[in-house]
């Protein structure tokens, strides 16, 4: 069995929601963890475990957070951590694979499926052996409570439903 560990420092968390339908904002979660633990060179067995902190929630603009991170959206006072836990990983080629699991987001688990593209392992300057990873997804904001919207005056909604995520990690061997 090998472990690993997110790498903090050399990982983003991201997302992107359609605003007024016609521009991406874009947020990270600056606080996070996970570990993977698998017996396999190529990753085809691995069970993940990840909980980022919905408090550390940053799209560049501290009154959009704020409002992010009260019980419009996150509730991060009652609902601190943002977690997945992995079901199933299903490789499709040497670098593609599909990754199943469930989502927890203020207190709403729902399955979730993100495609995988593995960039490789390697060893770093310091000896420590990286492996790295980009990961694409959607869902659906409704689907965990994140409900709030507006409109504009020509009747327009202000904020999709869908949230792309969008991240790169890079894992740490122990």
């Amino acid at each position: 069995m090998t472990n690993w560990i997110i790498d903090e420092s050399h990982s983003e968390i991201g997302f992107k929601v359609k605003h007024l339908m016609i521009t991406n904002v874009s947020g990270f979660f600056t606080r996070f963890t996970g570990s993977i633990q698998t017996d396999s060179e190529d990753f085809h067995d691995a069970t993940i475990s990840f909980e980022a902190a919905a408090d550390s929630i940053d799209t560049q603009n501290r009154q959009r957070d704020e409002h992010l991170k009260n019980g419009d959206f996150f509730d991060s006072s009652n609902h601190p951590k943002i977690s997945f836990v992995s079901k199933k990983v299903k490789k499709i080629d040497d670098e593609q694979y599909k990754l199943l699991g469930d989502l927890t987001i203020k207190g709403e688990t729902h399955p979730i499926e993100l495609d995988v593209l593995h960039a490789g392992v390697t060893v770093d300057p310091y000896g420590q052996t990286k492996a790295g990873f980009a990961l694409k997804g959607r869902l659906h904001r409704a689907d965990y409570g994140l409900r709030w919207n507006a409109t504009t005056e020509a009747g327009g909604i202000v904020l999709s439903d869908e949230v792309k995520l969008n991240m790169e990690i890079q894992l740490i061997k122990q």
